[in-house]
């Protein structure tokens, strides 16, 4: 007698954030798959939705509670869709408070959670009742040395479930460390590939070390690993991403490991492309932005989050710098590639903000000829130093400053774009569509300066027929549109 099969049981997966949440969402979809679950991609098809979080930013919170209420209706509306359950960065967060709050949702599951989530959410499916994640301060579970971390039972988004012995980087030999089971979700010729989890700073305004925990490498063999699994996959393009990048290798014993290993990453059959994503700016050192620069197959760009100009701002945020060292970076930046792609983050309206330190800033960022910019108004965030500073400004003074960079920001941005006219630029191919008025084929693409889904895009003119996505043109640019280029094939 045949013993009957188990059900298989669909779930579907809404990753908010960005793109190191993507990731952790792959291997999420990739722990399901491997547990039995067919992963389906419009939720009102899944019997469970997992909603990865954001945490980062107020709107950010917002919009994921709105998507977990939005999920939850589907159970009312006669769907398939039977659980709901929150993971990610506002799960671990705020755990069982999120939980009292949102009865709507059926778990709340942290980090923790992650290597048995098909176990987990088979057990919701059944009606057994989860505990609420119980949020704790990460940084006292994650051991920044490397002997110290090899016993520690957490888990860490980004850094695998299971045991490879692969190759290491440079000496060939033998090296035993975790690597993900990820599963592609976006089919797209890029993709995020997470070089570390965590951050060591301190920076008075930003939380996320308190729910991400210290800063913790993936070994070079565990990278260089999953990069060459996504070329195999048919991603061109690999997007290195992590809390901070310049830090990478340094709890491995080596802070120079990024300039060491891009040549090899850019060396992986299948790429064509590897952009580096959050440079911290007191630690750019001049050899990695020699290797950014000048390597092949790496593109030149830098995302250095400045955060502010004003030397007292920036003391008081608990970083470094002020209007000449940055603008010496971006100068040794240039000195090495001419054509370098910039982009920045800047807060404005931080506690004890000065009419003359947001005069600083502006005059910094006019001077920075930056490609992409991000703005926000500061807002206190739970549990950080800056959350009880003295100077608070209030909400109409910081809407006021906050459209004031913004639309100086818009300017200089499109200025920027304008000078790329004339310049050769190797655009990835991201979309082919045929619009709907004209009935002429639109190429949209992204130049080596351009990064991922915030920088603007380039649209190619003058191509034969049959380019196809994933395909890199060599192309010049003839004129932009905002931040956005337009470039004709050579």
């Amino acid at each position: 007698m045949t013993a009957p099969s188990a059900a298989v049981h669909t779930v579907a997966l809404i990753t908010l954030g960005c793109a190191r949440n993507e990731v952790d969402s792959e291997e999420l979809a990739g722990q399901l798959e491997a547990g039995g679950f067919l992963l389906v991609d419009d939720p009102a098809d899944a019997e469970t939705v997992v909603v990865n979080t954001c945490g980062f930013v107020e709107a950010a919170k917002k919009d994921s509670v709105d998507t977990l209420l939005a999920a939850s209706d589907l159970k009312e509306e006669g769907s398939v869709t039977r659980s709901v359950v929150a993971v990610g960065c506002l799960a671990e967060r705020y755990g069982d408070e999120l939980a009292g709050s949102l009865p709507e949702a059926d778990a709340v599951l942290g980090f923790d959670a992650y290597p048995d989530i098909a176990d987990r959410l088979r057990s919701i499916l059944a009606g057994d009742k989860q505990h609420a994640h119980t949020p704790s301060d990460r940084r006292k579970l994650l051991p920044i040395s490397p002997t110290q971390r090899v016993d520690v039972e957490v888990v860490v988004p980004g850094h695998s479930f299971e045991v490879a012995t692969t190759t290491d980087i440079g000496t060939g030999a033998p090296a035993t460390g975790p690597r993900a089971v990820r599963r592609r979700l976006d089919g797209g010729p890029m993709a995020p590939l997470k070089l570390a989890s965590g951050c060591d700073r301190r920076c008075a305004f930003c939380a996320i070390p308190s729910f991400r925990g210290s800063f913790v490498s993936r070994r070079p063999a565990d990278v260089l690993a999953e990069a060459r699994w996504l070329g195999e996959q048919g991603v061109k393009e690999l997007f290195l991403v992590s809390e901070n990048s310049t830090s990478y290798g340094k709890d491995l014993g080596d802070i120079r490991l990024l300039e060491t290993m891009l040549p090899t990453l850019a060396e992986v059959e299948g790429i064509e492309r590897v952009r580096v994503s959050y440079l911290q700016p007191a630690e750019t050192r001049p050899g990695l932005v020699a290797a950014i620069a000048s390597t092949t197959g790496v593109a030149a760009y830098f995302d250095l989050s400045f955060q502010h100009a004003s030397p007292t701002i920036l003391r008081s945020m608990r970083r470094f710098g002020d209007p000449e060292s940055f603008g010496n970076l971006l100068a040794e930046v240039r000195r090495h590639a001419p054509e370098a792609g910039v982009r920045s983050n800047f807060i404005v309206g931080f506690p004890g903000e000065t009419e003359d330190d947001f005069a600083t800033l502006c005059d910094f960022v006019t001077d920075a000829r930056l490609d992409a910019i991000g703005v926000f108004g500061y807002s206190d965030e739970d549990g950080t130093e800056a959350e009880s500073y003295d100077g608070k400004l209030d909400a109409d003074a910081i809407e006021e400053r906050l459209e004031h960079l913004r639309a100086l920001t818009d300017e200089l941005t499109a200025q920027r774009a304008e000078e790329r006219v004339g310049e050769t630029v190797i655009v990835l191919v991201e979309s082919v569509d045929e619009d709907e008025d004209s009935g002429e084929t639109v190429i949209e693409g992204r130049a080596a300066c351009q990064g991922p889904e915030v920088d603007g895009s380039t649209f190619l003119t003058g191509l034969p027929g049959g380019v196809r996505v994933g395909d890199m043109i060599e192309a010049t640019v003839v004129g932009t549109e905002g931040v956005d280029l337009v470039a004709r094939g050579v």
